[in-house]
Parts: structure tokens; sequence; C-alpha cells
């Protein structure tokens, strides 16, 4: 009886929201985004007031706001703009963000199922141009409200790499080679793991569209959990009075995902030797954070 009245409910959202998007239209939606990261600094032998400065700069890298903006079949998915205060100094903290997150616009066009990421990594602009990474969605019975919006349910499983294992404090000779050749080794043959992802989705935004690489729902997806790293849309604007142009984008140098992941890791292993030279005679804190 349960399963009757859910999907009953389903398919009388679908029919009244096809009636209200019938016409051209537009919408922006707001998400939250944020990564917990189990860092214990406590006996590390830092001062308590550059714990502190640590701390708030992780939640500066690892708490941020993006905007989508979506029609019937294009999206556009951006960071809103504030100031980046996770610059260390010598000595200080260094945050390298991995991975193929766009810095740019992150368009996403689910009618051709295409994508194209503008980013810029180590002062050159990339416009990454790919198909839509597919999920094999999972529909699920669970329901709760978001806002003002019924959501559904959706499960998937996904691929990553495992994340590094965080070290600090000065090092000899003898563990800073170490590292490196464990370094060197996960680089080769990174391992991975699979992860389960989360999805609510509101069928009275019958769009397909959602934060990230996440797509492919029969209703926008309102929030999204997987692994340590949670995202929640916050609010939702129907035909806004601004329109946005939503347009593939195509500034920067065109590459595919997988040259510019290929490209990443060559510029990563200068970058790490040249933090892990520095931190021999800093004793700086490098964090990496694969995302």
């Amino acid at each position: 009886m349960k399963s009757f009245l859910l999907k009953s409910t389903a398919v009388l959202i679908l029919f009244i929201s096809s009636m209200v998007f019938a016409q051209d239209f537009q919408g922006k939606a707001i998400y939250q985004t944020k990564t917990t990261l189990d860092i214990d600094l406590a006996g590390s032998g830092i001062p308590a007031d550059r714990i502190k400065m640590i701390q708030e700069r992780m939640k500066n890298q690892l708490e941020k706001t993006f905007e989508l903006s979506f029609d019937k079949v294009a999206s556009i998915y951006k960071e809103e703009a504030k100031l980046d205060q996770s610059a260390g100094g010598r000595g200080g903290m260094r945050f390298m963000m991995m991975g193929g997150g766009a810095s740019g616009d992150y368009y996403k066009n689910t009618q051709t199922k295409t994508s194209a990421k503008e980013n810029e990594f180590s002062g050159k602009n990339f416009l990454i141009k790919d198909a839509l990474k597919t999920y094999e969605w999972k529909m699920e019975q669970e329901t709760k409200m978001i806002g003002q919006n019924m959501c559904f349910k959706a499960t998937t499983v996904i691929e990553v790499p495992v994340r590094p294992e965080f070290r600090f404090g000065r090092r000899n000779a003898e563990q800073n080679n170490k590292e490196k050749a464990e370094e060197e080794e996960k680089e080769e043959a990174p391992n991975m793991e699979q992860i389960i992802v989360t999805a609510w989705y509101a069928l009275d935004i019958p769009v397909s569209h959602g934060p990230g690489d996440f797509w492919g729902l029969p209703g926008l997806i309102l929030e999204v959990a997987y692994g340590d790293t949670n995202i929640l849309c916050t609010k939702i604007v129907m035909n806004p009075k601004e329109k946005v142009e939503i347009k593939e984008p195509s500034k920067g140098k065109e590459v595919s995902q997988k040259e510019y992941d290929e490209i990443i890791a060559e510029k990563m292993k200068e970058m790490q030797e040249r933090f892990r030279n520095e931190r021999q005679k800093s004793g700086g804190i490098h964090i990496r954070i694969r995302g």
C-alpha cells in the first residue's frame, strides 16, 4: 500500500510539474558544500595560535558556496567568488586541492550528455571538454522534505582514490626518503575505494541537473552525501528576474579530462618535490586533499 501511494504521488507530481514547466524557464539553486577531515593537531607540537590559523584556513577550503543556474537541458555550476586566504607563507600551511573540480564555469548539457569545465591551474587556463559521467542510480522508497520540496532518495556507487595519510612536523633524511618512495608508489598505482553516494531529488522541479558532477535523476538534485562530503541546496529561485546566459564556455586550452588529469599528475610531482625540499628547511605543514 505504501509503495502504491509513493508511486501515485510521484506520478501526480510529475503531471503537475509538466504543466508548470510547459513554457521555457530558468532556475537558480544555491548549494553549501562541506567536507570534514579528521585531523588531530593537538599532539603535533604546533603552537595553539597556529592551530587556530590552520583550522580557519582549512574551513575556508572545505566549506564553499556554489550557484547552479539551469534551464531544461543545460546548467552552469560556479563557486561564489570570495577572498582566498588559504595561501601559506614560508613555514606556513600549504593546501594542494587535487581533483577535477572547476575553478570557473562548469557547464553540463543533459541532452547532448557533454560537459565543459573552465579551470585555472599553475597560471594556465584550461577548457576540459568531455562526456558526462554516467551513474547507475537506484531509486529508493524513502522521502523527506528539503525546504518546501518533497524529495525522493536515490543511491549509486562511485570509485575514488583513498585519502592519503596526513603527517606533521619535521622529518629527518631517512623519513623524507621513505615518504617520497611511498608517494611515488601511490602515484603510479593509487589505491581506490568504492563509496556510496546518496542523493535527494525533487520531482516538482523536473530537470536532470545537480551540483558538481551529479545529474541524471528525474528531478533537480537538492542534496548529495558521499564519504566525508555533503552538498545541500539552501535556496531555489524559479524564473529569476535577472536571467543568466547558460551557454558552453569557450576560454582556455581545450583538453579532455584524461589529458587534464595527466597534466595535473605531472605538475603535482614537481610541486610535491619542491614542497618536500621546503619542508626539510622550514618544518612547515603541507596538507594534500584529493577531491
